[in-house]
């Protein structure tokens, strides 16, 4: 009796892996969300606000699953970097964007934040995982994910979405001591939530510096680079990692971050980073979202093949710079995905 085919990996845990593969795999940042039709109609039929819809597997998982049907390579989960936080007293809620009553200003405000212990103050995380899995089924890698303790840090510190940063920026710089405590305690956090992600079955892991093109270089090297060596050090062994960092300001030290994969800006070389990578990393990006929400599907599908030309395919995860924009046509996203799918790699 011949022996049976294994059936290969998916294309994304391939490509991270710099396995041949046969085209790139594409997954988009926040495929889940405001642009798809399906996902308002869904909202609107369910009623419910965001905190709660984070906080329910079953809503949870459906919103997830949404971006399956559009062929996307990879499911993220449906999540909030900031819901972590809640455990450790500070719960945002949604108006529309988040909102915290008492934002973190002083030493006081660190030391009241409580430990998040996530098997049980998180177990909502861990159903929506294991649910996805089991629909899955092996059909599409699973990505699960973190905020970047700078990123919380903003978040907490300017009680909102941070913006420029001002109060952020001059508590790191005046009050350097306790807002390294801040640090050190969310990054504790950070790998706990990470690691009981990879316990409950995601497949990969991504983290989001999402304030990143706003952090002057000291207070990177300072704060933000150990934070990100610590967290993909503390890993489970064998979890596939990816660092994203918007605007990539210094993707010299995102190659000594110990991540997997490196999730960089519209303005950052793909090809360079590779040959500095040397075949310690993979590249995931990096079409620029505005592109998607201003442009023609014909721009948009001109765009993927000119990033996938820069790689050669190899090594590259196509996805955005960021997030897509609520405000994109959800053709276009259509069109980013169909001409990933059909786009031609060379032999």
């Amino acid at each position: 009796m011949a022996p049976q085919r294994s059936t290969p990996d998916p294309l994304l845990l391939r490509a991270i892996r710099h396995e041949p593969v046969e085209r790139a795999p594409v997954w988009l940042m926040r495929q889940a969300g405001r642009c798809d039709p399906a996902y308002r109609s869904y909202r609107d039929q369910v009623g419910l606000s965001l905190h709660a819809l984070f906080r329910s597997p079953e809503h949870a998982v459906a919103l997830s699953l949404l971006p399956r049907r559009i062929g996307v390579d990879a499911i993220i989960m449906y999540q909030d970097i900031l819901t972590p936080l809640e455990p450790m007293g500070a719960d945002f809620q949604f108006s529309p964007g988040p909102v915290l009553d008492e934002p973190l200003r002083d030493a006081a405000g660190v030391m009241r934040l409580k430990t998040c212990d996530p098997p049980r103050h998180l177990a909502f995380i861990g159903e929506e995982i294991r649910a996805l899995r089991r629909e899955l089924d092996g059909s599409l890698p699973l990505i699960g994910f973190a905020g970047a303790p700078f990123t919380l840090a903003a978040f907490l510190i300017e009680g909102a979405s941070p913006g420029a940063m001002a109060r952020t920026l001059a508590f790191a710089t005046e009050h350097g001591q306790v807002f390294g405590d801040l640090m050190e305690r969310l990054t504790r956090m950070t790998v706990d939530y990470l690691n009981y992600q990879a316990q409950c079955g995601v497949d990969v892991v991504q983290l989001f510096e999402s304030v990143g093109e706003g952090i002057p270089r000291p207070l990177y090297e300072r704060f933000v680079q150990p934070s990100h060596e610590r967290i993909f050090g503390a890993l489970r062994d064998g979890l596939p990692s990816i660092l994203f960092v918007k605007g990539s300001p210094f993707p010299e030290l995102m190659l000594d971050s110990g991540a997997a994969v490196l999730s960089v800006g519209k303005d950052t070389s793909l090809r360079e980073l590779l040959e500095r990578g040397a075949g310690r990393i993979a590249v995931q990006g990096n079409v620029d979202n505005r592109l998607l929400a201003q442009g023609k599907p014909e721009q948009v599908a001109a765009a993927v093949r000119a990033c996938l030309a820069e790689t050669g395919g190899q090594g590259h995860i196509l996805n955005l710079n960021h997030g897509l924009l609520p405000e994109t046509p959800f053709h276009n996203v259509l069109a980013f995905v169909q001409a990933a799918r059909t786009a031609r790699l060379p032999a």
